[in-house]
């Protein structure tokens, strides 16, 4: 999938104005799950999502950090100004359009890294730990 298709889906789910603001929360989101899984994951990802996306998840490499779902939503409505209940609705516009972009063995990667919460945000309930 190409970065622009990538952002037609964010944008589509999200009922965003514009491809700009979709990037800024696939950005947002993205960033913050980046610091949630761990590196090598983040490296496998970045692999499979279209290109500025992969880069810049290959420039924000860290240890992961432990948190729950609610720690998520505040960093994302952080990062973009916004309240945690919105950030709930645009983690699953980015998440979903990953889910539909990645291989099943990838998401399902993802998904055993983070606790339980996070598998709907993907649109995958049935994966749910």
């Amino acid at each position: 999938m190409r970065y622009d298709e990538f952002l037609a889906r964010v944008r589509e789910r999200g009922e965003y104005t514009d491809q700009d603001e979709a990037a800024t929360i696939t950005e947002a989101v993205l960033g913050v799950l980046a610091q949630r899984i761990s590196p090598g994951e983040v490296d496998d990802l970045a692999s499979q999502l279209p290109g500025p996306l992969g880069q810049m998840l290959a420039d924000t490499k860290q240890q992961p950090e432990r948190f729950g779902i609610e720690e998520f939503y505040r960093r994302v409505a952080e990062r973009i100004g916004a309240r945690p209940r919105t950030a709930e609705w645009d983690a699953s516009a980015v998440l979903t359009a990953v889910a539909d972009t990645v291989s099943g063995g990838e998401l399902n990667q993802i998904i055993s890294q983070l606790p339980s919460g996070y598998a709907l945000l993907f649109g995958k309930p049935d994966l749910a730990g």
